[in-house]
């Protein structure tokens, strides 16, 4: 009887959470305007947010390491990461990665924002647009400022925007750490940044495989933001899934850049030069030492 209950209610649950989760008002709108829309009732019972994270005490931490991965765009499975790179052709509630951190940080949802990746200093949205547009002045454009200052120039004024599409990858700072506890090995995602090459030098023979991260997120401030962001589910639309949970339950594939270390956490770039191969040879021996941590904590 007891088991019985529990289908029932798991069944309930994914009724629920497809209702919840389908395109609000979709088949109930009169209009396009009411589209996306929730009733009071959908507001009412749509509580939901992302799973909190446990508290871990420190002694509980027998073994961690901090890593650095890179997240390249161009492959197939991380995908969903990167469409829609062109936000005014779909709907306002499906976003790229990129856009839904750049809004974030817009509407002031995601405030822990900062230059690099140990979250020492604050960046500014000023900042963070300097860096989304190039302005190039044409040489006639110069010639008139330099006649008269007060001209009128925006016909001699050539801006290049960084949009989404230009995003390459994204930098992943997270934690391994083996909690004793529950007896597990498990992981920690700490910050986030988009990569891109740099908008100020391209097309004027700067490298054009140099990525540079535009920004660095403190990952837990920006949960909510991604809990709330969809990413188009191919096997069943009206079940989408957040970027929290994709990112979380690492849904991705990712490559090691670097650990910490003794030598200033240096990338595995700084000390093998030049053969690409082998650096990923080293990124995956990294990888297998994290792995093997979990079964060497249980040998006696």
């Amino acid at each position: 009887m007891k088991f019985l209950k529990n289908i029932v209610l798991i069944l309930i649950a994914s009724l629920v959470a497809n209702e919840l989760s389908a395109q609000a008002n979709l088949l109930n709108a009169k209009n396009p305007t009411q589209i996306g829309k929730k009733s009071e009732r959908q507001l009412m019972a749509d509580n939901d947010g992302p799973l909190p994270y446990g508290y871990v005490d420190d002694r509980d931490i027998l073994w961690s390491k901090v890593v650095w991965e890179y997240i390249d765009l161009n492959e197939r499975i991380n995908i969903p990461l990167y469409y829609p790179t062109e936000a005014n052709q779909i709907s306002t509630d499906r976003r790229s990665l990129f856009d839904t951190l750049l809004n974030g940080i817009k509407s002031g949802k995601i405030k822990e924002v900062y230059f690099d990746d140990y979250f020492t200093q604050k960046v500014t949205l000023s900042d963070i647009e300097k860096k989304l547009v190039r302005i190039d002045t044409s040489d006639v454009g110069i010639t008139i400022l330099n006649r008269n200052p007060n001209a009128n120039i925006d016909e001699y004024i050539d801006r290049t925007n960084l949009t989404s599409h230009k995003i390459v990858g994204f930098e992943i700072k997270g934690v391994w750490y083996f909690d004793k506890r529950l007896g597990e090995l498990k992981y920690r995602l700490l910050g986030i940044a988009p990569m891109a090459p740099d908008i100020q030098t391209e097309g004027r023979g700067g490298n054009p495989n140099e990525k540079l991260a535009i920004f660095w997120i403190f990952y837990p401030d920006a949960r909510n933001v991604l809990h709330n962001a969809k990413i188009f589910n191919p096997k069943n639309s009206a079940y989408p899934i957040s970027f929290d949970h994709i990112l979380n339950a690492r849904r991705f594939n990712a490559i090691i850049t670097r650990e910490e270390n003794i030598y200033g956490n240096r990338k595995i770039a700084d000390y093998i030069r030049g053969n690409s191969l082998f650096q990923v040879l080293e990124a995956e021996k990294i990888k297998d030492d994290i792995r093997n941590k979990e079964l060497d904590m249980w040998n006696y």
